[in-house]
Parts: structure tokens; sequence; C-alpha cells
């Protein structure tokens, strides 16, 4: 831009369509338009017009090359970063990736998975030790990391465990963890303090239940929403104080409520947080899976190249790249990892619905391995109810 302004006599503006033109030259190709006014301009202000050519032509030259490399050497500054931070301190990796979503592929699950996976401790969202981000609390440092992980295991420095954050909890409003924050004090006692001191509503408080965020005062999820039901029994509190700060002090009913199936509890952590830390849905499943002979992602790693195998799992990410003729990339999880699949254009266009619509996919295909990467090139797909596992048979419920 200032060779154009000093050399050539562009105005600013003239320079930044010049700049604009060689950022787009391969996909509008405008840049030509620039050639005479630069040419003609060099050459009135006495430099030789050969001289004034050969300078286009490495403007030019440049929205060839220039730009991608540029842009190339931006981004592979950003990932070395990243892997650097990642490698040496997970946690705090975990916790910054999650704390800036939305953005990019992976869900906090995956994020929250794959710390755990290089031996962060995840600590469960708790209404006396969460705040609205994910937070770092003092820690005996890293364990129980993953096999695949190991040989990173020197590296590692992270020292910490993650809390979740209320950002999580789906339906809770930032206003109502705000609340929370600001009233919380030395914390709260029981769910009837936390209701008063906060002022929630009976919604509210509801879905912290649902969320299991109670643990820190000793409720399971299910004596926590029975505490909160019972608050419906004291409602006129709200307009007599007086009565409100006596019955704060008073410790919920003691009702011998059933146990809550492990199932069940997973599949509320999903509905409202899209994740859980007590165990993987699939889990529940692999009985069925392994009786069918579906390997885990997990085996896949010792596989031998180009075998049939027969893998499943959630699906975390579908993607057609434009550059890619129409195929599908699609990363499955289970209790034991990730997958890679392909789905070549054909039995996309045959399997459509069943693919771009179904949670959980069942795929039969080839495992390709290359550079240390596995995939799978599907052959087959399958919808997990259509597959014909007995639900009831497993422990959902």
């Amino acid at each position: 831009m200032k060779i154009a302004i000093v050399a050539a006599g562009f105005t600013p503006t003239e320079a930044d369509g010049l700049r604009r033109a060689m950022a787009t030259f391969r996909r509008v190709g405008t840049i030509h338009q620039y050639h005479d006014k630069m040419v003609e301009g060099m050459a009135a202000r006495g430099y030789d017009r050969d001289f004034a050519e050969r300078c286009f032509k490495q403007v030019e030259g440049f929205g060839e090359y220039g730009f991608p490399e540029s842009h190339a050497a931006s981004f592979a500054l950003l990932v070395y970063v990243s892997c650097w931070l990642k490698c040496r301190y997970p946690d705090v990796f975990c916790a910054a990736l999650v704390n800036a979503q939305p953005m990019g592929f992976y869900a906090p699950a995956q994020i929250v998975r794959d710390a755990k996976e290089h031996g962060v401790e995840i600590r469960p969202v708790d209404i006396n030790h969460s705040f609205s981000d994910l937070t770092l609390e003092e820690s005996y440092g890293l364990k129980n990391i993953h096999a695949h992980h190991r040989d990173m295991e020197n590296s590692m420095r992270g020292r910490h465990a993650v809390r979740l954050g209320s950002r999580l909890v789906k339906g809770l409003a930032d206003k109502d963890a705000e609340r929370i924050e600001e009233c919380r004090g030395v914390g709260y006692d029981s769910v009837r303090d936390l209701w008063l001191r906060t002022g929630l509503s009976q919604a509210s408080l509801e879905t912290l239940a649902n969320a299991d965020a109670f643990g820190s005062l000793g409720l399971s999820r299910r004596d926590a929403l029975w505490a909160v039901q019972g608050l419906d029994k004291v409602k006129g509190d709200e307009q007599m104080p007086l009565f409100a700060a006596e019955r704060a002090f008073r410790k919920e009913e003691n009702v011998a409520l059933p146990t809550m199936p492990l199932g069940e509890e997973v599949a509320y952590d999903y509905k409202t947080l899209k994740m859980s830390l007590k165990r993987h849905p699939v889990s529940f499943l692999r009985g069925w899976l392994h009786s069918a002979r579906y390997a885990t992602n997990q085996d896949l790693w010792s596989m031998r190249n180009d075998r049939l195998v027969s893998v499943s799992g959630l699906v975390l990410v579908r993607q057609r790249p434009g550059t890619a003729k129409g195929v599908i990339f699609a990363t499955l999880e289970d209790e034991t990892g990730v997958s890679n699949i392909i789905v070549r254009p054909p039995l996309f266009a045959e399997q459509k619905m069943i693919i771009l619509e179904q949670s959980f996919l069942l795929i039969d295909g080839r495992l390709q391995i290359q550079d240390g990467v596995t995939s799978v090139k599907a052959e087959r797909c399958q919808g997990l109810w259509t597959a014909g596992p007995d639900v009831e048979s497993h422990d959902f419920h």
C-alpha cells in the first residue's frame, strides 16, 4: 500500500482497494484493474516503466501466494501456542476453552472428556463452589492419565482441578447465577437457605436440583428435588420474613427416597448439562454392542489397516467441506474415545436421513490407518433404534 501511495500516487482509499484486490486475486481477479494506474503513476513520477511493470507483477504475485502464506503463519502460531498450553497445562486449557464457548467444532462435553483423559480432575457444578465460568481449584495434580497420553506425562505441569460453572446448566438464567454468587458468603446450608437468601424462583431451584448442584449439602438429585417441592408448604413466608427466618434454620424433612438408577442419573446430566461426570451413555449398551461385535473406538488403535470393522457412538460432529467433493466426515464418541468416519456420496445419498438425523450411529466399514490417524470408511450406517437392542433390558431406568 505504501509503494502504491508513494511511488504511484494512489490515494489511501485507492491503496486499500489494491490491498483488497490482492486478498481476492484468485476468487475475483480484480487486481488487473489497478495495472495501468500503478504503472502509469510510477512512470509519471520518474520511475522506469520496466521497473514499474516488475513492481506490479510482484504485487500481483503476492496476491497469488502471500495472503495464504501469511494466514498460514498466523494460524501456525496460534496452533503452536494452543498445543503448548494444552500439553503443559491441560487444566487451564480446558477451563479457558469451555469459557470461550460457543466456538469451534467441539462441545464442552468433548473438551471436558479430553481433559479427563489427560489426568485433569473435573468437579461438578455446585451451588457452594461454582461460579458462572469454569474455575480452577486446588488439587493433588494430574492422575489417571489415559494410556494414549502417558508419553506426555513428564511435560504436563497442571496442578489444578476444574470446577464446572453454572453457565453449563441449561435453563439457568444469568441473573440467577449471579445472585447465587452475590449471596453465597461462606456458603449455603440448605435448599431453603439458598431460596431465602437469593429469592430464586422455585423453577430455578428445580433447574439446579435437576443439574445435581446440591452435592456439597449432601443431597442427591432426587433429595434436592424433594426439598425444593417442600418449599410449596411455606410460600407465604415470602410475605412473612419473621417466620421465614425461623424456618431457615430447620432441616429439610428426612424422607427415605429410593436411589435413582445410574442410567437415569446420566440421562438427567445430559438433559441439564449436556455431559455427565458419572458415566458415558454408550457404556450402558456395551454388553449388547459387544455381543453384536461392535468394537470400542479404543480397539481401533490395535487393529490392522484395511480390515472390516464395526464401531458405534454418539455423533459429535458432521462436516461436509466444500472441497471434499460431497464426502461427509463424522466423529463418533463412546466411553473409550472417538472415531473418525468417512461417508462417500453414494452411501450418503442412500442413507441421508439416518446420517443427518440420528444422534447415535452404528457403522460398518473398512479401517484406514495413516500417519497415526485412524478412520473408518463407512459401508453401512444404522441408527441405534433401528439396529435392534432391547433398551428395556439395559440399565437406563
